[in-house]
């Protein structure tokens, strides 16, 4: 976008607040509701999710910046039938990471190892499958997270859902399969974190940049010819 066209630091914080005043007509919504369709909580799901995406593009265009997270339009979205009091929750998180340089990833599990050495075996971080476990055992998921460069990690994408239940769980009932059997219709929230959502922009700028590059070549071209064209000058005259 051009520069006469970016949108101005006032449009940007005016589409914020937009976003703030959707929220909470959302969740007045929600709090008012008559039944599992009520066709304002629709409605206002919509407002929220059209000024959620308004502000994202604006706050692209002015500042290069994106938000970490997508509301799903209604066409997207399973109605939800969850509990409207819910008595438990269950938050489920996935993050994907690639092991970019598996030596660090070892050397850094062969440090934990040396320092917490008790005389168990010390050979568990010597191949990555060992060095991964020595590692998420020493270290909360969220540090990993925060760390994981120095762990020889790379970021891939990441989802984060909140799941509503009529009552907790017996302890135990589920840990055999515990990732199975969610209800998507059940989901309160969700928050996706991909490098898919930067993808268009970043081919944008690579278009630029190649428009300028062609652009300067023949700019180039054109001095060299008009130069050869040229005449010496008579040095008597």
């Amino acid at each position: 976008m051009s520069d006469a066209a970016q949108p101005t630091a006032a449009e940007v914080r005016a589409a914020a607040e937009a976003v703030k005043t959707a929220l909470d007509r959302h969740l007045a919504a929600v709090e008012r509701r008559s039944g599992d369709d009520d066709p304002a909580v629709y409605e206002a799901f919509n407002e929220l999710a059209a000024a959620a995406e308004a502000y994202d593009e604006l706050l692209y265009d002015r500042y290069d910046e994106v938000t970490p997270f997508e509301i799903p339009g209604a066409e997207d979205a399973l109605p939800y039938t969850g509990p409207e009091e819910p008595n438990a929750l269950s938050v489920l998180i996935r993050r994907d990471y690639a092991v970019a340089e598996p030596q660090r990833l070892i050397a850094q599990a062969q440090r934990i190892e040396a320092a917490d050495d008790d005389g168990t075996d010390t050979e568990a971080g010597s191949t990555v499958h060992g060095a991964l476990g020595v590692l998420f055992g020493e270290f909360e998921p969220d540090e990993i997270a925060s760390r994981h460069k120095e762990f020889g990690l790379e970021e891939g994408d990441s989802t984060l859902w909140v799941t509503a239940a009529d009552d907790p769980a017996d302890p135990g009932e589920w840990l055999e399969a515990p990732f199975e059997g969610v209800d998507p219709q059940r989901v309160v929230c969700r928050f996706d974190v991909s490098a898919v959502f930067d993808d268009e922009p970043d081919d944008d700028i690579g278009d630029d940049l190649a428009d300028e590059e062609e652009t300067e070549e023949l700019e180039d071209g054109l001095e060299l010819d008009e130069d050869e064209d040229l005449e010496p000058l008579d040095a008597e005259r």
